[in-house]
C-alpha cells in the first residue's frame, strides 16, 4: 500500500514547535484540570485535548483557524490537521 500524500497543512510544517510548558494555558488560568497536551504549530500555544473537559486545543482552532497541532505528550510523535483531518507521525 503506497502512503498517501499529506494535506497542504502538514507539508507546511518544516520544523516543530515544541511545548514551552506541559501544562494547559487556559485551565491554568481557571484552575481546570487536563489529561492530554497540545501545541499548536502555528502560534506554539499548548493547550488541553478533545478528552479534557475543556477541550481548549480544538476551541483554539475554531477562534483562529490553525490548522495543525502536535501532541505535547512526551514519546508521542505525531501531527493532526483539523482542516483535513489528517494524522502522520515523524520523528524527533
Amino acid at each position: 500500500m503506497e502512503n498517501e500524500p499529506l494535506c497542504e497543512h502538514l507539508e507546511k510544517i518544516k520544523q516543530i514547535i515544541q511545548p514551552k510548558e506541559y501544562v494547559c494555558e487556559d485551565c491554568i488560568k481557571t484552575g481546570d484540570e487536563w489529561l492530554h497536551l497540545r501545541t499548536c504549530q502555528t502560534c506554539g500555544v499548548t493547550l488541553c485535548c478533545d478528552s479534557s473537559p475543556n477541550t481548549h486545543m480544538t476551541k483554539h482552532y475554531h477562534a483562529t483557524q490553525h490548522p495543525v497541532i502536535i501532541s505535547a505528550e512526551p514519546g508521542e510523535n505525531w501531527l493532526w490537521c483539523y482542516n483535513d483531518e489528517a494524522f502522520v507521525e515523524y520523528n524527533m
